[in-house]
């Protein structure tokens, strides 16, 4: 039987694995990585389906009500809290934000440049731009955001999946530590609210749903950490990786909105599970899947990187095309926990490519692709450093002849 994960050749494209696994069944029987027995979805229609249908959840049908008050759950619990959280969560709030992400990546960006070449485009501007967002998404105060980016470094690096003992002994104390840190921002906000994210949760109330508890509110902060700090750093970082090594970052400089968002939404369906896979899922009762029987309690696992490469929805799929307008990419999920930040994390990944664009549009790799070291764990890979150099001798902001 096949025991993922599979090997991964080149560390910018899925393994050569999923291929002929998907050709031959959507559907696989598998080991996970830790060894247990599993099903793998690899096209992109069962994938789809796994991801939309309820009778497929976050938690075996045995085990109850996980009763961790984030939205990673399943049933009339994960419903209530979605329909508070929406109401914080508009997109008129988000959306407000875009100026603010172009402005912070402009900065970071300058203050590379000015520093001169050669630089990390992870401690210089993917991790700061993806943590400051949160903060001020959040309210974090501007003196306790070192401490803040501290503990969500230690934080992200968990693999609660598939994770050793060990591993998940430190993932705990370090979730434990942020989950204090927002304990105590909760209070804050409570007496004195300002105009953050946070704050609105504090206020919502509704007539059905009652109110977010206190521990509801610190469980929902260290999420939108969990899915908003590591997978917009890494989509960063690998898409400049991409776009770099295309020769495609200087179009960005001069591209129209619409052709901005078409090579953003491109480069993360190209990254999509290299930069974040969703957690397992298991069948909630008998059902069938694709033709195969799957029975209740089985552990199910998706693969974006194998669905986004599905020729059945993507002509060409190996090839780098904004123009394709084909399927749309489930990069964000899709159904009942489709992220509710997905346009803000559009926004950071489209306001750092951009800003590189234009101010260090003859940016290149300092280093093979295959030469980078990358973090691994069960949902999530990214490189630690991305190095880059660029001509200081031209104007930053000009292209080469």
């Amino acid at each position: 039987m096949t025991t993922l994960p599979f090997d991964r050749p080149h560390p910018m494209e899925p393994p050569p694995g999923y291929a002929p696994l998907r050709e031959a069944a959507s559907v696989s029987a598998v080991l996970a990585p830790d060894g247990r027995p599993a099903w793998l979805a690899t096209s992109y229609d069962t994938v789809a389906t796994v991801l939309a249908d309820r009778r497929f959840g976050l938690a075996p049908p045995c085990a109850g009500s996980p009763g961790n008050d984030t939205l990673f759950q399943d049933g009339e619990a994960h419903a209530r809290l979605r329909r508070l959280v929406s109401t914080a969560f508009s997109p008129r709030r988000l959306a407000a934000l875009r100026p603010r992400a172009e402005e912070l990546a402009a900065e970071l960006v300058s203050a590379i440049a000015r520093t001169g070449p050669p630089a990390d485009l992870v401690t210089g501007l993917a991790a700061p731009l993806a943590i400051t967002m949160i903060g001020e998404l959040l309210g974090v105060a501007a003196g306790a955001r070192e401490h803040f980016r501290d503990l969500v470094d230690a934080a992200s690096g968990a693999d609660f999946v598939f994770g050793s003992e060990e591993d998940m002994a430190a993932a705990v104390q370090a979730w434990e530590a942020l989950g204090d840190f927002a304990a105590a921002m909760v209070t804050a906000k409570r007496e004195q609210p300002g105009d953050d994210l946070l704050s609105a949760l504090i206020a919502v109330r509704d007539t059905g749903d009652g109110r977010l508890s206190d521990t509801e509110l610190v469980a929902m902060t260290t999420t939108i950490v969990s899915a908003g700090y590591l997978s917009v750093c890494n989509a960063i970082s690998t898409g400049t990786i991409r776009l770099a090594t295309e020769g495609r970052l200087a179009a960005l400089a001069t591209s129209a909105p619409e052709r901005t968002d078409a090579i953003v939404a491109e480069v993360l369906r190209m990254q999509a599970g290299l930069t974040g896979e969703p957690f397992p899922r298991y069948a909630q009762e008998d059902l069938d899947l694709a033709g195969v029987a799957i029975s209740a309690g089985d552990m199910v696992l998706v693969r974006l990187e194998a669905a986004h490469r599905d020729p059945a929805h993507f002509a060409d799929p190996d090839r780098f095309a904004p123009e394709r307008g084909s399927s749309p990419s489930l990069v964000f999920g899709h159904g009942l926990h489709y992220c509710l930040g997905a346009s803000l994390a559009r926004v950071e990944v489209a306001a750092a490519l951009g800003a590189l664009a234009r101010r260090l549009p003859g940016l290149e790799l300092q280093e093979a692709v295959d030469r980078i070291e990358w973090i691994r764990n069960g949902v999530d890979i990214g490189p630690t450093a991305v190095h880059v150099t660029w001509s200081p001798s031209r104007p930053a902001g000009t292209r080469p002849a």
